[in-house]
């Protein structure tokens, strides 16, 4: 494998990983301090609806990230100059 399928790779990984984030930015945290603060548009919003929207999403950010790591996982080791043959390290 090649330089540039691993850089792809971990591209990938990356953007999975901050779709995560923002999923769970957006869903969690968003949700909560609207919450907290009473910005929210809903004022009559039942607390399973609220717990289980966050649910979804923090569920949703978790299998973001797990896809992420596993995506990672297809790195293949570069070598390094100890591991070069003498003659190429000129």
């Amino acid at each position: 494998m090649s330089l540039i399928s691993n850089e792809r790779i971990k591209l990938s990984a990356a953007y999975l990983n901050t779709a995560a984030g923002g999923l769970f930015t957006a869903g969690v945290v968003a949700a909560l301090v609207a919450t907290v603060f009473g910005v929210s548009g809903r004022s009559n919003l039942s607390a399973l609806t609220l717990s289980g929207g966050i649910a979804i999403f923090f569920l949703a950010s978790i299998a973001l990230h797990g896809c992420a790591r596993i995506i990672r996982g297809r790195l293949q080791p570069w070598p390094t100059f100890r591991s070069w043959p003498s003659s190429s390290r000129r």
